[in-house]
């Protein structure tokens, strides 16, 4: 069993490598009994949606923007 450290890690790491079928299983074990781990990779993709329209200049463009 992972441990949120290890699952972190791998949320991490699967921004920039394939996961194994064995690593996704125990990925996904791990996130239906860990909300904490649910959170982190809920974030992990929101920052990476953003920082995609980032790079490819698609986000909006507000006044406030100092």
């Amino acid at each position: 069993m992972l441990n949120c450290h290890q699952v972190t890690r791998m949320i991490s790491e699967s921004r920039e490598r394939p996961l194994t079928l064995k690593e996704k299983m125990d990925l996904k074990i791990h996130l239906v009994m860990c909300q904490g781990c649910r959170y982190f990779e809920k974030n992990a993709r929101t920052i990476r949606k953003a920082m995609q329209k980032f790079s490819t200049g698609t986000h909006e463009k507000r006044g406030d923007d100092r």
